[in-house]
């Protein structure tokens, strides 16, 4: 702490990533990245931007990034004035805190949920009531029939990997019209539905994705939010107040090509989606429960053993699991689905200790 710290910085608690230890021989599984790497085409897209054209700024719309992903959700009507472009989601995520989701009322979101959302409430100074999720660890859109400044959460949900069906997310949206509903795509398309499909029914939809996660681009940083045209011209707004070029050449370009080659994304996609469920079921045979996912990762905790433990005891053998040392949830292990060698090793090892 410093005497020129503002009495905002003094307060705030913020965000932990998952670790990234560097380790020899590591078999990572604790960050949710894609083990199967970017299309090829994504890579040849980056080295054809490697140029002379370095020197000048990258375009601020990032017209030809919110072209390609309306023309990939062209089936849902989507414009591409109605899609918002940048660093990451998080940073998108960012932007809706301060430009939709700050008002006099407190904001809505589950108990257990991505970690930033109460951070991003303390820099932002937002009122916020956490909802718990049931006793299954789902989300109740009943529980979310109250006054409220806004509502948010992932879908399918983090850490949890259960995914809210759109009948029920479109009964959250009927019940707050006069309130902006954000829907948190990371990880929807490992088995879940966009629901992009709604943003032209409701005008307080926001819906925000990421390339992290399907799309392998973790190290790009780029994130997008699709919307009604009002709502993309806050983000807007506040984006240019904040950094008018949140996306450089290479990012744009890599990701133009990542919605371009469907082929890649959904082979990729569907490798995934079968590692998880054989992951699953060895895991259920090993003794574990396992939270039903529709993301790159499961959920698990062990019958007997305690989740601090067994991370532990992984560790010892050059395998990173994620645990959260939070209440209602401190047994769970938060396991990405890796590579088949992977998750191989991971079981070898469970099996043994």
């Amino acid at each position: 702490m410093s005497k020129y710290w503002s009495s905002l910085v003094e307060q705030l608690k913020p965000y932990v990533p998952g670790e990234q230890p560097k380790m020899a021989n590591l078999v990572k599984l604790n960050t949710n990245e894609n083990p199967f790497g970017p299309s090829p085409k994504v890579i040849e897209a980056i080295q054809k931007e490697l140029n002379d054209n370095l020197r000048l700024y990258p375009d601020p719309e990032g017209q030809a990034l919110k072209d390609a992903i309306a023309s990939y959700y062209a089936d849902y009507d989507i414009k591409a004035s109605q899609v918002f472009v940048g660093n990451g989601s998080d940073e998108v995520l960012a932007h809706i805190f301060q430009g939709l989701l700050k008002h006099d009322d407190p904001i809505l979101f589950p108990d257990i949920t991505y970690s930033f959302y109460p951070v991003y409430c303390g820099l932002y100074q937002v009122e916020h009531h956490a909802v718990p999720l049931t006793d299954s660890f789902e989300i109740d859109p009943a529980d979310y029939r109250r006054t409220n400044g806004g509502i948010i959460f992932p879908n399918p949900n983090a850490p949890t990997g259960r995914y809210l069906v759109l009948q029920h997310v479109e009964e959250i949206l009927q019940a707050n019209e006069d309130s902006v509903v954000v829907v948190d795509e990371a990880y929807v398309d490992f088995g879940g539905e966009s629901a992009i499909s709604l943003v032209n029914k409701y005008p307080n939809l926001v819906v925000c994705q990421t390339l992290s996660k399907a799309r392998s681009l973790a190290g790009l940083r780029v994130g997008f939010a699709v919307a009604n045209e009002e709502l993309i011209e806050a983000l807007q707004r506040v984006k240019d107040s904040f950094n008018s070029y949140p996306l450089d050449r290479l990012a744009l370009a890599g990701a133009v090509a990542a919605f371009e080659d469907r082929q890649w994304f959904e082979d990729s996609c569907n490798g995934v989606i079968n590692e998880r469920e054989r992951l699953t079921e060895e895991l259920e045979e090993l003794g574990f429960e396992v939270l039903p996912s529709k993301a790159n990762f499961v959920f698990t905790r062990h019958k007997q053993k305690s989740g601090a433990a067994i991370a532990a005891l992984l560790r010892d053998e050059g395998i990173i699991v994620r645990h959260f040392d939070k209440p209602r949830i401190s047994d769970f292990l938060r396991i990405t689905v890796g590579t088949s060698d992977q998750n191989n090793a991971l079981l070898k090892a469970l099996a043994e200790l």
